[in-house]
C-alpha cells in the first residue's frame, strides 16, 4: 500500500473509529452514574472530548497498523471508563445494564450511519465530491461499530458480554466466570493468533454489516 493509499485509508477510518470507541466508553460511564456510580463523572470521563478517552495503543496504533497492512475492517478501543460496582444501587442487576449500554450504543451508530449513507445517495450525482467520501466514511462507521458491538458480546469477561453473563447467571455460574476476568485478554489474544475468533465472530461481522450498507445503498 503506498503512502496514498495509506492516508486515504486514515481520513476515511479516523472519525468513524474515534465515535465509535469513544461514545462506547462514555456509554459506560454515563450509564453507571445514572444508577448511582458517579466514578466516571468526577473523573472527568464523561465528555466528548476524545483525549480523555484516547489509549495510544488501541485508538491510535492498532487502527494506524491495521489501515498500513489493509485490512478490510479495522479494530480499536479506548481507555475504559472506571466503574466501581460495589456503587451501584443494585451491583448484580446494574452490571448488566452498564455493560450493554457501550455495544447497544455501538448498534444505534451503525443504524445512524446506514440511515446517512441511505440519505447521502440520495443526492444529486453533481455532488459526487461530497457523496463519495461521507458514503465511504458511513461504510466505515457501519463496520467499525458492528465490530465492536459483535466483538464486545462474547460472553469472556472483562469483555461487555462476560460482564453480562456474570449478572445474569446463577450464584456459582456467575462466582466461576467472573474468576476467569484476570485471564480474558490473554485468551482473546490466543483466539486471535489461532484465528479461531476471526472464523467465529467475521461472518457475523460481515453479513450484519453487508445487511445495513445493502439497506442504505439499495433504497
Amino acid at each position: 500500500m503506498d503512502i496514498a493509499q495509506i492516508i486515504q485509508g486514515i481520513s476515511i477510518w479516523a472519525l468513524p473509529v474515534v465515535l465509535a470507541v469513544v461514545l462506547h466508553e462514555v456509554a459506560h460511564g454515563w450509564v453507571a452514574d445514572r444508577l448511582g456510580d458517579d466514578t466516571a463523572r468526577w473523573l472527568g470521563r464523561l465528555t466528548l472530548n476524545p483525549i480523555k478517552h484516547i489509549d495510544p495503543v488501541g485508538t491510535l496504533l492498532i487502527p494506524l497498523l491495521l489501515v498500513v497492512v489493509g485490512s478490510p475492517f479495522l479494530f480499536g478501543y479506548a481507555k475504559p471508563v472506571p466503574v466501581n460496582f460495589r456503587k451501584l444501587r443494585h451491583p448484580k442487576r446494574d452490571m448488566v445494564w452498564v455493560a450493554l449500554a457501550g455495544p447497544a450504543t455501538n448498534v444505534l451508530l451503525a443504524l445512524l450511519s446506514a440511515l446517512l449513507l441511505w440519505m447521502v445517495l440520495l443526492l444529486p450525482s453533481e455532488a459526487r465530491w461530497f457523496i463519495e467520501p461521507i458514503a465511504l466514511m458511513c461504510q466505515a462507521s457501519i463496520l467499525i461499530n458492528i465490530v465492536l458491538c459483535v466483538f464486545n458480546l462474547i460472553p469472556l469477561p472483562p469483555l461487555d458480554g462476560g460482564r453480562v453473563a456474570v449478572g445474569l447467571l446463577p450464584g456459582t455460574w456467575s462466582y466461576r466466570l467472573s474468576r476467569v476476568e484476570p485471564y480474558g485478554f490473554l485468551i482473546i489474544v490466543l483466539l486471535l493468533i489461532s484465528g479461531v475468533l476471526q472464523h467465529t465472530i467475521g461472518p457475523v461481522v460481515m453479513g450484519l454489516s453487508d445487511l445495513l450498507i445493502g439497506w442504505a445503498m439499495s433504497s
